[in-house]
């Protein structure tokens, strides 16, 4: 049922890739871009599907709109071209990474492939990879943000300056429904003096913790979130974010949370997120 859905949406938008073409490039007309994009959006509006991995989250490795139903991913794929490059992952590495975050990324990367019998297979873990908006995480979503309120950047992502705010990454373990972030704070994220706000550690819970929420259920909203603060954490400290799935009750999946010291010592955070989920089209106003 799902991929006649979609198969239908596909002829009815008619998005087709660009052909390469080689020493040019061809021009697209950006209204034309905008109608496609809009009615991709109505589409799956109107067939009641759900984009898995978005709601202001990290990205299941950039899930299109149809893998998450088995479906071909080619059929909603538009190309990122005309634009010049493609978004920028700001989950990988970078020199404002101390050793200590760079090593705990390099373990559990490395649990995300196991061998077997001598081959290489997918292990338990996956990196989420990162981007500062939220409509590039599905494909067609990079075309979209360049049209749709083009300065607007996710809370996390809105500095270029390594090291300055929000370095994270995220880690999902499909198995074990749950997750973990490796966090390290910028100077920008100061409350009391030499520590990290408040504020700044209740939002990385939210996107941690809305992330596994996602995953679990499609697009979703922030209900409720309630956080015990335990200890300080240090301006330029890292620290582990877990969360993992408590329940969940028709719309609602509720996900607890710890905020620790990398080697586990010390609890810095508690806290439980709510979160409820809804339909793609309200995001849009469709």
């Amino acid at each position: 049922m799902y991929a006649s859905h979609l198969a239908n949406l596909h002829r009815q938008t008619n998005i087709q890739e660009p052909r390469h073409l080689e020493g040019s490039i061809a021009k697209v007309p950006v209204g034309m871009m905008i109608r496609q994009g809009f009615q991709v959006v109505r589409g799956l509006h109107r067939h009641g599907m759900k984009w898995s991995g978005l709601a202001g989250r990290q990205p299941i490795n950039r899930v299109p709109v149809s893998q998450s139903m088995g479906v071909g991913v080619r059929v909603l794929t538009m190309s990122s071209w005309p634009f010049s490059s493609p978004p920028r992952d700001y989950s990988l590495p970078n020199d404002s990474w101390s050793p200590e975050m760079r090593n705990l990324y390099d373990h559990y990367n490395a649990l995300c492939e196991v061998e077997e019998e001598g081959q290489k297979k997918r292990g338990p873990w996956r990196r989420l990879p990162s981007y500062n908006r939220t409509l590039k995480y599905a494909t067609g979503g990079q075309c979209l943000s360049k049209v749709l309120q083009a300065k607007a950047r996710l809370f996390t992502r809105n500095t270029e300056e390594p090291g300055a705010s929000f370095e994270y990454v995220v880690f999902l373990n499909k198995q074990e429904k749950s997750c973990v972030c490796i966090f390290q704070a910028g100077h920008l994220l100061e409350g009391p003096p030499g520590h990290v706000h408040g504020g700044a550690i209740a939002t990385i819970i939210d996107s941690v913790t809305g992330t596994i929420a996602t995953y679990l259920a499609g697009p979703v909203m922030t209900a409720n979130l309630n956080i015990n603060y335990r200890s300080p954490i240090s301006l330029g400290s890292v620290v582990l974010v877990r969360s993992a799935l408590e329940k969940t009750e028709g719309r609602k999946t509720l996900i607890s949370c710890q905020v620790t010291s990398a080697d586990g010592a010390r609890l810095h955070t508690e806290a439980t997120g709510l979160f409820v989920a809804i339909n793609v089209g309200h995001l849009f106003g469709t």
